[in-house]
């Protein structure tokens, strides 16, 4: 029997001493399904994984190898997507259309990916079908390896919170209305961790929401990973008389400056230290709330969750802590401006974030993206970037050009608005490898959008009012523009990145946004290297296939089982992947 055979393998290999030294593995198996819950007091379908709502946090360490077998029991096609995981020279593993088959509904499919020279704050979701509108997402935490130190205090604990926008409709009724022309409206209200707020207005907030309690003790330091994982919204997060120290975004460590309030922008991470230096006469509120929006109507939109010291002596009570003017770009701009690189600190690597001099890099790439609010374009609504608004096609783009199969894609998307109809089109950029690739995002939309590139950080230099020109490159930050994956655009304003393609792959460059992604507003940038000397990851050899390679896809068996999330030393895990290989190509 090959799998009693199969089994005796691993137990012999697992039973062999540890190699020293080696980049240790860590193996999930996840369960991605329905579950009924009622975040804001009315039962709802939402996604959960291994039946959590959110999904379970993967704390792991710089260089890990992370094995993840992810199955689909929800009633339609799924993808997980790593939000910030950079997969070095490794798209098979980015989860989005262009570069994975789907995992059909009672399938599954085994991630494999090393989380290479990094650290800090991510999170993932999944990346169809308006699907994150629903949960299945869920924190990545990434620690430094012990010879590199923290550049601040170790923490007494850690705190990851996720802020989002909610609504009581399915993903599946929201969608139809964004098909339909219709805005999603305002949110039915703002979840922290999943859950509706506490009761802080007897008017606006319904008795026996559940909401989240924060424990903690008097004097000691914790770090709070906050993540905006929602549907459009930006969120001020803040928290009752405590400071925000911030420490670090989306792996890169920033320069150290305390807040009373940070705008946390829709696929936006952040890292903060707080300590509890007050004298706990009462519990403290944690707030989200909407930003950039009709206070009045959208009251009832507001997250609150409670932080509660040990020596407390009583309930929260009272108005929640003041947030900035509800329409001040130039207030959160600033803020965002004031966000630095400690370039004096240590990251995944021993040296220091600044020995990259992004500054003094020649751009050989520039790209001016204009987005537009949603229009008819062949009688449905789409959103474009430079006019294009993304089609999918049945075979990914990475399988595609895997197989030489022409037709799928073209590498032609326009460097600037070309004075043409909007159209749909499988466009992609044709990135230079080892290129300095300039990105200009002019946001023409009334409402703040935000972007993010797959598989790479991009240095943040500028952003301002107006339009972008030549001239507007005098105002960039060539020294210490923090280094991340996802940025904001605030209306009628531009932002503009510096990305070193030093990655080959197809990458995502997409809206986090969800109704301006899933009508469009996303395309992909193609770096390959000319030299094909064998540097990019190979094709897996669980690869799902679809589209125009369908007969290549055998009928799929289910994957082998992982309990729990064991590291396991280099050498064995090594030999244990290529045994589970082995064993699933055996059985098909």
């Amino acid at each position: 029997m090959p799998s009693l055979c199969f089994i005796n393998l691993v137990i012999i290999f697992c039973s062999l001493p540890p190699a020293l030294g080696a980049d240790p593995y860590v193996f999930y198996d996840w369960t991605v399904s329905y579950i009924t819950a009622a975040p804001l007091g009315v039962k709802q379908q939402v996604i959960g994984i291994n039946g959590e709502f959110p999904g379970p946090v993967l704390n792991v360490t710089t260089n890990w190898n992370v094995v993840i077998n992810v199955k689909n029991h929800l009633d339609e096609p799924l993808l997980l997507t790593w939000n910030g995981i950079q997969h070095r020279k490794n798209s098979w593993q980015d989860g989005v259309s262009g570069t994975n088959c789907p995992i059909q509904p009672g399938w599954n499919w085994t991630y494999d990916f090393q989380v290479k020279d990094q650290i800090g704050s991510f999170f993932y979701f999944p990346s169809l079908n308006f699907q994150r509108a629903s949960g299945g997402y869920g924190g990545i935490t990434i620690n430094n390896r012990a010879i590199i130190p923290l550049p601040f205090a170790l923490p007494d604990a850690d705190v990851t919170l996720f802020i989002t926008d909610w609504y009581t409709k399915s993903h599946k009724e929201l969608r139809k209305d964004i098909e339909s022309g219709t805005n999603l409206g305002i949110p039915d209200g703002v979840l922290i961790n999943g859950v509706g707020p506490f009761r802080f207005d007897e008017s606006i907030v319904l008795d026996g929401f559940p909401f989240l309690t924060i424990n903690v003790e008097a004097g000691k330091t914790y770090r709070f990973r906050v993540h905006n994982v929602g549907i459009s919204t930006s969120l001020n997060f803040r928290i009752q008389n405590h400071n925000l120290l911030l420490v670090e975004t989306e792996g890169s460590y920033t320069v150290q400056q305390n807040y009373a309030n940070l705008d946390i922008h829709v696929g936006q991470s952040f890292s903060f230290l707080v300590t509890m230096d007050q004298n706990a006469s009462s519990d403290y509120y944690v707030v989200a709330s909407p930003r950039f929006v009709n206070s009045s109507s959208w009251a009832k939109a507001t997250g609150v969750a409670i932080l509660h010291y040990s020596n407390s002596q009583g309930l929260a009570s009272g108005p929640l802590p003041d947030p900035p003017n509800d329409f001040d770009r130039y207030f959160s701009m600033n803020q965002a401006r004031s966000i630095r690189w400690n370039v004096s600190a240590g990251a995944a690597r021993p040296n220091p974030q600044g020995s990259f001099k992004y500054g003094e890099i020649t751009v050989t790439d520039v790209y001016v993206l204009l987005n537009r609010p949603a229009e008819l374009i062949n009688g449905k609504w789409r959103t474009t970037l430079n006019g294009i608004s993304y089609l999918t096609p049945e075979t990914p783009l990475k399988l595609a050009q895997q197989f030489n199969i022409s037709g799928v894609y073209k590498l032609d998307f326009p460097n600037k608005l070309m004075n043409r109809p909007a159209k749909l089109d499988t466009s992609l950029i044709n990135g230079t490898f080892k290129g300095f690739m300039e990105i200009i995002f002019q946001n023409n939309d009334t409402t703040v959008q935000n972007y993010h590139l797959d598989g790479y950080a991009f240095f943040v230099v500028g952003m301002d009012i107006g339009v972008w020109t030549e001239n507007s490159r005098g105002t960039y930050n060539k020294w210490d523009g923090v280094a991340r994956c996802t940025t904001q655009v605030f209306p009628g304003a531009w932002t503009a990145i510096l990305v070193s393609l030093d990655s080959a792959g197809i990458w995502n460059l997409r809206a986090q946004n969800l109704d301006s992604w899933y009508l469009g507003q996303e395309l992909y940038v193609s770096v390959v290297n000319p030299e094909s000397d064998g540097s990019e990851a190979a094709l897996p050899d669980n690869a799902i296939y679809c589209g125009l390679l369908s007969s290549l896809q055998k009928d799929q068996a289910q994957r082998v089982k992982f309990s729990g999330s064991p590291s396991v030393s280099s050498s064995r895990a090594t030999i244990l992947v290529l045994l589970i290989v082995a064993f699933e190509a055996f059985i098909r």
